[in-house]
């Protein structure tokens, strides 16, 4: 058994049943082999971020991909890059070659936790960009433990979200990215930091934006002309900076987040007319009673 609440930016979940960090992909296909024979169901995490896991922790195994974190430079077409990154590879470090490199097209990417694995099934973005639209080609497993390549334009993808099913596993990605200049990408990338340090509570234990932001609006916005920030259950608050994050502020747990969710989601219905949903996935089982 292992604590979740170890592997999550939210400081929060129960344990799981299982838990392994494979090496390599070897390692990785042996772990898939072994919990399909024993029919043990399975998630894939990366960082933990942007992710609530229930009290009632994990049923089954947790597969960890921190250790598959290789990223190089594949070929060059015209003004474009090519890269491969593995799915355990940190965004932020991808974020990072890319500027030393002078390679565009990740900076509004700059500043948001986890691995790229994650970043590509919740579509990740901010400040207009969005990792769908530097993707040339996924290399994936699927439930049998057959390793293919898809192509990015075959995939699903939409708000902060993808079509990648929860048994399949993103082992590594392709993306194409522009030629440009250190200088100018390091300056891009430094203004979208400095917005989300003036804008976003970083420096607190969070998973991100809990809402989608719904059409033509922000979650954030709603939430706090509802009147939303600072409120609190157990050790669960609204955010002071940015009412469209939750904050940890010591030893809080899944229930008293979900209940949180609820509470502000009704007020900005009953102000708004308009029902807020979940940017953060929730996964694992409640406490029984």
């Amino acid at each position: 058994m292992e604590p979740m609440s170890n592997h999550t930016s939210l400081r929060i979940g129960g344990a799981a049943e299982i838990f392994a960090l494979p090496r390599d992909l070897d390692s990785l296909k042996n772990i898939h082999l072994n919990l399909k024979k024993s029919n043990i169901p399975y998630i894939a995490l990366g960082s933990g971020t942007n992710i609530l896991i229930r009290d009632g922790g994990i049923a089954g195994a947790v597969v960890l991909f921190r250790s598959l974190k290789k990223i190089e430079t594949l070929r060059e077409e015209d003004e474009f890059i090519f890269i491969h990154t593995d799915a355990g590879a940190l965004l932020a470090k991808l974020v990072r070659f890319s500027q030393e490199h002078g390679f565009s097209g990740l900076e509004g990417l700059a500043g948001i936790p986890g691995t790229v694995g994650g970043a590509i099934c919740g579509n990740s973005g901010a400040f207009g960009y969005e990792i769908k639209d530097v993707l040339v080609a996924l290399e994936m497993m699927d439930r049998e433990g057959i390793v293919s390549w898809r192509r990015a334009e075959d995939i699903a993808f939409g708000y902060r979200k993808s079509g990648i099913r929860p048994e399949e596993f993103i082992l590594g990605a392709e993306i194409r990215l522009k030629k440009d200049h250190a200088e100018a990408v390091s300056k891009r990338i430094g203004e979208f930091l400095r917005t989300k340090r003036e804008r976003q509570p970083i420096w607190e234990p969070s998973a991100g934006c809990v809402f989608k932001n719904p059409p033509g609006t922000s979650a954030g916005k709603l939430l706090d002309e509802a009147g939303c920030k600072g409120a609190t259950i157990g050790e669960v608050e609204v955010s002071e900076v940015h009412a469209n994050f939750f904050v940890n502020k010591g030893n809080a747990n899944a229930l008293d987040f979900i209940r949180l969710m609820e509470l502000v989601s009704l007020r900005v219905e009953k102000r708004f007319g308009i029902l807020l949903e979940a940017e953060i996935k929730i996964l694992g089982r409640e406490i029984a009673d």
